[in-house]
């Protein structure tokens, strides 16, 4: 049966990304491993060959004392049998999904739980990706297919190491 397998990471909205980013690099020690500067988002981890991020930061909250703060609470599932099943039941019990996507590192189903907040179950591809990216997919396609989705965008980024930026960095997380 499947089943979530733990917590992946929490993902923040904030006011200052910049002065974010150096608390959780320089107070708490973690490692910047992933950033798009112009699409306002940088992913920190605690133990980067452990998972590639814990936290995500995201440019954007809103001002007053009911703003949005998580972005999104990510869980980690075993396999991408799991994750089709995962998305399976979310549509079963008429939960919005927001999108499925490919990482590259992962692959991600977005859906909003019963009260609003806005998750995902997500499967690690087995793929070291360092650039953050989102690109829509159709889980459902046979396991080949679905891979070779990942190893295309793979290809294109796999020369970026841990925490450096992309040339001409995309305001998106997608790209061209």
């Amino acid at each position: 049966m499947a089943e979530v397998i733990g917590l992946g990471h929490v993902g923040i909205y904030v006011h200052d990304l910049e002065r974010m980013v150096a608390f959780y690099r320089d107070t708490l020690g973690m490692r910047v491993t992933k950033q798009n500067w112009r699409a306002g988002i940088v992913f920190l981890s605690a133990d980067p060959e452990g998972a590639d991020h814990e936290i995500a930061l995201f440019r954007g909250r809103a001002d007053g004392a009911d703003s949005q703060v998580i972005n999104q609470i990510s869980l980690r599932v075993a396999t991408l049998e799991d994750l089709r099943v995962f998305h399976q039941r979310l549509v079963a019990q008429g939960l919005r999904i927001d999108a499925v996507v490919n990482h590259v590192s992962a692959l991600g189903c977005y859906y909003f739980d019963p009260e609003g907040n806005r998750s995902e179950v997500f499967w690690v591809t087995g793929r070291a990706c360092w650039v953050p990216i989102a690109h829509l997919i159709d889980i459902q396609q046979p396991d080949d297919a679905v891979l070779a989705e990942v190893d295309k965008l793979w290809e294109r980024l796999r020369h970026v190491r841990m925490g450096d930026r992309m040339a001409n960095e995309p305001a998106s997380l997608e790209l061209d």
